[in-house]
Order: structure tokens, then sequence, then C-alpha cells
């Protein structure tokens, strides 16, 4: 092997030493998780579909909100801080009240305002989906 061609391959040949330095500034680069924001109200759309009508509507964590036969309970809402990428997130559990008959649990998930589609409410007349959490101004003290 010529010289030239020798020099070439040693130097891309990658010594302990700076594998080593590769691997620490990998681990020191990796980005710092921040932790989800709790948030206390919920922002709901929801879309009756017999009359067409889309809406949107607000619950509290924890507390019933009612929508046609529905009755929705927030139990945990979660937004991202302003530095990681957009997302809010809620725990909710949604119970179909029929005039007649029982209430029956229709949905008890997780619903992303990003991906709607993902974890679904699947009912034949109503549509609900997560738009975003919010601090209530009410709730400061809480």
């Amino acid at each position: 092997m010529n010289k030239k061609l020798a020099d070439n391959v040693s130097m891309r040949r990658p010594t302990v030493k700076s594998l080593a330095f590769l691997a620490l500034g990998a681990l020191f680069a990796a980005p710092a998780s921040a932790t989800d924001i709790p948030m206390n109200t919920v922002v709901f759309g929801n879309l009756d579909k017999v009359t067409g009508r889309v809406d949107t509507m607000s619950g509290r964590v924890d507390m019933p909100a009612r929508f046609g036969t529905l009755e929705i309970i927030p139990r945990a809402c979660f937004a991202r801080p302003p530095e990681e990428p957009p997302e809010n997130s809620a725990f909710v559990e949604i119970y179909d009240i029929p005039e007649k008959g029982d209430k029956v649990k229709v949905f008890s998930g997780w619903m992303f305002a990003s991906s709607p589609a993902l974890s679904a409410l699947d009912h034949p007349v109503y549509d609900l989906w997560v738009l975003r959490c919010e601090s209530s101004k009410a709730s400061k003290s809480d």
C-alpha cells in the first residue's frame, strides 16, 4: 500500500479515545425532557351527528359535564411546556345515559389533541374530542 493511501486509512479508523469522547458528548447532548403541566379544565370539540351541529364545551377535572345523553368526566388533563412540541392530552370517562335504560360506560381512556382519531369516542350519535387543556382562573387558589 502506498504511503498516501495508508495515511488516509489510519485517519479514518476511530481510536478508543475518540469513541469515548463521542459517547460522552452524546450523553450530555441528549435533550432534557420536561414534565407535562397538569391543568384543571378540558376544552372539547363536539359534534351531534343528527343535527350536524359542531360546538365546543369545557369541563373541569373530576366534575361531570353533559352533552346530549353523554356524561363526560375528565379525570386528568396535561399540556406540554412551551419548549416542547405542542400536545394536550386528557384522560376521560364517558357514560351514555339514555332516557330509558341504564348508565353505560362508552369510553374510558386518553384523548390527544394532536391525534383525535388515535383514541376516539365510538358513538352512533355523538363525536367528542379534546381541543386543549386550560388552567381555570377560578381555581388558582385550589
